[in-house]
């Protein structure tokens, strides 16, 4: 099963700082390439737990007693730690968004590139699909849902046409959608659009947003003092989220202060921004806009 390289492979294994009797989890497993790196740089006391909620993921589990692969979304790490007697981690690495592989798989309906059924599931035993969000959503959460996630300012109009369509019959296929939103999609941003759309109906399907919040408010809890967050992003949704959370251990507004003005956060940036290589975007395409953050807990 092909897997394409891990994006900034080494700067994200070394933003964990491993120890080598540490535990880490990998709680994004894809094709196994960040896990390999971290278990490379491991002893023979250490561990490392990796998550997937993708079938597909686990034709890549690795044969090596220190690991261990849960088939389960990140948003329950807290819960299948514990499950194997775990409390307290030295690291957690996320390479958040969709695989190379799943963008790849003409059938599992991620790629714009392709004609294929509405699908977008990320874990293929979901109910929700992208068909459910396209031919049953009200027009008022469709809009919501092209307007948040897509940051669509045609979502209200898109949403508007698309119910207006299903009158005839539902949008069953990636090409009627395309369709049907046509006079949306201008012939030299024809991708750009196409690529927000698809994004957002994508993070409906997977509720990759709550998810995300989800699984980021576990993380203080589980790290060791001095344990280390590496995160990378590949939409400004999900950075806005991460470099909130890391700046004041909240999503929105600010924290509470004390009479001198100060306030305690969990967590503290390591290091700044990081974002791949020009020779890393030339030979790796998907890593153009992957943003890695960087945190360790006080």
């Amino acid at each position: 099963m092909e897997y394409h390289n891990p994006v900034l492979l080494k700067e994200t294994v070394d933003g964990l700082n491993i120890k080598e009797d540490g535990v880490y989890v990998d709680v994004t497993f894809g094709g196994g390439g960040h896990s390999r790196e971290i278990l490379n740089r491991l002893g023979g006391k250490g561990k490392l737990f990796a998550f997937d909620q993708d079938l597909d993921a686990l034709g890549n589990t690795i044969e090596d007693v220190r690991f261990q692969l849960i088939n389960e979304n990140f948003r329950y790490i807290k819960r299948f730690l514990r499950f194997y007697g775990v409390k307290k981690v030295d690291g957690i690495l996320a390479d958040f968004g969709v695989s190379s592989h799943q963008f790849d798989v003409a059938e599992r309906g991620f790629s714009t590139r392709f004609e294929a059924d509405l699908d977008m599931r990320m874990n293929q035993q979901s109910e929700l699909s992208a068909f459910n969000v396209v031919n049953d959503y009200e027009e008022e959460q469709l809009k919501q849902v092209l307007l948040q996630y897509g940051e669509l300012r045609a979502a209200p109009a898109m949403a508007k046409l698309i119910v207006e369509h299903r009158k005839d019959g539902p949008v069953k296929t990636s090409n009627q959608l395309k369709k049907v939103l046509q006079k949306f999609l201008p012939p030299r941003h024809e991708n750009k659009v196409l690529a927000q759309i698809y994004q957002a109906i994508r993070i409906e399907v997977n509720q990759e947003i709550e998810a995300l919040k989800e699984f980021l408010e576990q993380t203080p809890e589980l790290l060791n003092d001095g344990g280390r967050l590496s995160f990378i992003s590949y939409h400004s949704l999900e950075d806005r989220l991460v470099k909130r959370f890391i700046r004041n251990g909240l999503f929105e507004g600010e924290p509470e202060r004390d009479v001198f003005g100060n306030f305690e956060v969990p967590l503290k940036k390591v290091n700044g921004l990081i974002v791949p290589s020009k020779e890393e975007i030339k030979l790796n395409n998907r890593a153009r806009s992957a943003k890695l953050r960087i945190a360790e807990k006080l």
